[in-house]
């Protein structure tokens, strides 16, 4: 029976995830439009910073609705990174209103119910 520890522990393993997956996009999305702007072979420190900068405050849903439009391999994944998008919202925006209870109970069946939603 996971406790309440167990389930904030899980829950920061989940976010990370999410973290990690933003960042691989961001770093997709960075290397297409260093290519773009030919940084490559010919380096402007100011461009690159300019590119990053504005990548970095993209949003989860942002990297993905432009990184799919120019990136093969992100376009191919669009359905399940759409489904990753929203359980990721759903967790950060969510997750513990809707199991507010569920943490705290006497019983407990909540926690088993929060945990197995976070391994799946």
């Amino acid at each position: 029976m996971p406790t309440i520890d167990e389930i904030y522990c899980k829950f920061g393993f989940v976010a990370e995830a999410a973290q990690l997956l933003e960042t691989e996009l961001g770093t997709l999305l960075l290397h297409e439009q260093c290519v773009g702007e030919d940084l490559i072979e010919k380096p402007n420190s100011r461009v690159a910073t300019d590119i990053y900068n504005k990548i970095n405050k993209y949003t989860l849903g942002r990297l993905l609705k432009n990184s799919a439009s120019k990136i093969t391999s992100v376009k191919k994944l669009e359905n399940l990174l759409s489904a990753a998008l929203k359980e990721r919202n759903r967790l950060s925006h969510s997750f513990y209103r809707e199991h507010n209870f569920r943490l705290r109970a006497e019983s407990d069946e909540g926690r088993i119910i929060m945990f197995a939603e976070f391994e799946s």
